[in-house]
């Protein structure tokens, strides 16, 4: 997983006087499935398009498969899966008669997504103009996939989706990483991220905060700890390294710990202890910390 699929470099999009992107490095490897996450606002969005040259930079460069996003969009187009967060789709015909027209354009496809239908329990005899937000959702994730490309974008892919298809449609994405494909979607969710990603990368204000290997961030989780004393407690808890939010009860203790437990374990030793537990924080609890606990900007 050493070839890199996307790049840019001090890409650059803003809208007046409001950042969309700013000066934006960001690496891809082929094989990966990356979440791009960030509240709404962050530049997400405008990251994406940017990719599939539907905004021409204001600086910097992007590459998408070899090609240049901006000169080359028609060739980029033609390659990448793209699944937008405003799908267009025409209220007048069924699902299965754009599964039909997308299919037109290339030598394959139509098979793929009648058996992405099927999966996704998508009727495609009705009209999209009596399709649901969640229905509609569904075709537009199958006409972006059913071409089986190289790279996939996608803007929010569960959006509007019920828990049981979310989970198949994290199926689906890992098996065409499985097959070769390339995956980035955009995402403020953070447990669907943490459950089928390899790599993170976080944008804040149209700034990239940072990316991390999953596997990396949940090794930085803070630990809850729980302490109930049998006698006395000691006061200096609060003084050892990484530890943060402790709260007392009488001889009950609750704390924050990042880092190393050891230190916390000797000093407990020199103390009667009724009950010692450890859970891991939530990913949220990590991201939050990694990212920052501010809002997002006003790109989108």
């Amino acid at each position: 997983m050493d070839k890199k699929v996307i790049i840019t470099e001090s890409l650059t999009k803003h809208y007046g006087k409001v950042v969309g992107v700013e000066k934006l490095a960001l690496e891809v490897f082929e094989g990966e499935l990356f979440g791009y996450l960030g509240p709404n606002g962050a530049g997400k969005t405008t990251t994406l398009r940017l990719l599939m040259g539907m905004l021409r930079p204001d600086g910097g460069t992007a590459t998408v498969l070899g090609l240049d996003a901006w000169k080359d969009s028609v060739a980029v187009n033609a390659e990448v899966g793209y699944l937008p967060g405003d799908a267009p789709l025409y209220e007048s015909m069924t699902g299965e008669g754009h599964i039909r027209f997308i299919a037109g354009f290339n030598d394959h496809g139509e098979k793929e997504g009648l058996r992405l239908a099927e999966r996704l329990g998508l009727e495609l005899d009705r009209k999209v103009s009596g399709f649901s937000r969640g229905m509609k959702q569904k075709l537009a994730l199958i006409l972006a996939l059913m071409k089986k490309p190289p790279l996939l974008l996608m803007d929010e892919p569960t959006s509007g989706l019920d828990p049981l298809v979310q989970q198949t449609v994290y199926e689906i994405l890992n098996e065409y990483r499985e097959d070769g494909s390339t995956v980035l979607f955009s995402s403020h969710n953070l447990p669907e991220v943490e459950k089928i990603c390899d790599r993170v990368g976080v944008i804040r204000e149209g700034h990239l905060a940072g990316t991390e290997r999953i596997e990396d961030l949940r090794n930085k989780r803070l630990r809850n700890v729980e302490i109930i004393f049998s006698g006395g407690v000691p006061e200096d808890l609060g003084e050892l390294p990484g530890v943060t939010d402790l709260e007392r009860a009488g001889n009950r203790v609750q704390l924050k710990l990042k880092g190393e437990i050891d230190p916390l374990i000797k000093m407990v030793a020199r103390y009667k202890v009724a009950d010692f537990s450890v859970s891991h924080a939530s990913l949220e609890d990590v991201f939050l910390e990694f990212y920052g606990r501010g809002k997002g900007g006003d790109g989108s």
